[in-house]
């Protein structure tokens, strides 16, 4: 028989380095999960991608055992990564950071597409321009 689930979390944790601080301590706390034992999984999973923030679906059974599937990291982080960027712009539109090609649009738009809620590439590319726009990101034309 399945077990029954009882919660779904959302994280987005640092790769390979995530600690109980809060507030993933207090979260994973109120969940009833043993927290270390998550911890030492998923940095041991992430230890590749050191640096990067890599979002984490945790599945909650009703015995207080869990799953986690990871996930690709945030669209903005792929963009600042791709740009060599530390944060996006303070003023969006008004001040700009730096210059996304249509071809690095194109390859954060294959590489996310897993995590997309779609499967057409030029709605993906569209998604990757509009969080590109609201950092301070210029496309190139």
């Amino acid at each position: 028989m399945a077990k029954k689930i009882l919660n779904v979390l959302k994280l987005n944790l640092p790769a390979g380095s995530a600690t109980p601080a809060p507030p993933v301590g207090p979260i994973l706390g109120q969940a009833g999960i043993n927290m270390m034992d998550f911890l030492k999984q998923y940095n041991d999973k992430t230890s590749d991608k050191r640096g990067q923030v890599i979002p984490a679906e945790i599945t909650v059974y009703q015995d207080r055992s869990f799953t986690f599937v990871l996930k690709l990291p945030p669209t903005s982080a792929m963009i600042k990564h791709a740009l060599k960027l530390k944060s996006g712009s303070k003023t969006a539109g008004r001040e700009f950071v730096g210059t996304l090609t249509k071809e690095q649009v194109k390859e954060i738009a294959q590489e996310k597409m897993a995590d997309m809620n779609t499967k057409n590439l030029e709605s993906a590319m569209n998604t990757v321009i509009g969080a590109a726009r609201s950092m301070g990101v210029k496309i190139a034309e």
